[in-house]
């Protein structure tokens, strides 16, 4: 069932909704957490060792930033990962995230229990993946997001996918379409960055 179109704020909301299906609209608008796996997600999927193991991963300014947007807007979001390490939990504490979880690999479950936690229904939490670790978490919330070079058989189960590759503003575009869909994008655009605590990421 459709809801009522939402209230926007700046002709920029309109832009970014006026290519998207009134359903898909509809299951952002509900959004209170939005959870984002990491590799091939917030990166471009590639691993880089050194001799000691991972050294580094590579992380978009503009990922950094929508996902600030998101939670000054009061959406909660999560990190959730299939590997673990420490990269990922200092870029987490570097954007003021503390739902962070590594080492997962029941996703699905994962996200049943921490909607349940923080008392959220499914149908407020979305979930952004690109592989098959992520589809039974993608099946399962409200707003499914992928990237597109996820694989045909991930990319068919979701609800949207970005223009944009993993760990090039991917996450940005569906932080903008959750923020847009709210109608709380126009307030970070006409104020420009006064409205953000603490460091730009």
């Amino acid at each position: 069932m459709t809801m009522n179109p939402p209230k926007l704020t700046h002709p920029a909301e309109a832009l970014i909704l006026a290519k998207l299906a009134p359903a898909v609209i509809d299951r952002a608008r509900q959004l209170r957490l939005m959870i984002f796996d990491v590799d091939g997600v917030l990166t471009d999927g590639r691993l880089w060792y050194g001799e000691h193991g991972e050294l580094m991963k590579g992380f978009h300014a503009l990922d950094g930033h929508g996902l600030r947007l998101l939670r000054e807007s009061g959406i909660e979001v999560a990190l959730m990962t299939g590997r673990e390490g420490p990269i990922v939990a200092r870029r987490a504490a570097e954007l003021g995230i503390s739902l962070v979880f590594q080492g997962v690999r029941d996703k699905g479950q994962a996200i049943v229990a921490l909607a349940q936690e923080r008392g959220f229904e499914l149908s407020e939490v979305g979930y952004m993946g690109d592989d098959i670790i992520d589809m039974a978490a993608l099946q399962r919330v409200g707003f499914a997001a992928s990237v597109p070079d996820a694989p045909a058989y991930v990319s068919q189960i979701v609800h949207w996918v970005s223009n944009r590759p993993g760990g090039s503003g991917a996450v940005r575009d569906c932080c903008d379409l959750i923020l847009a869909a709210q109608g709380r994008l126009g307030g970070f655009l006409a104020g420009g960055t006064a409205r953000l605590s603490g460091a730009i990421q």
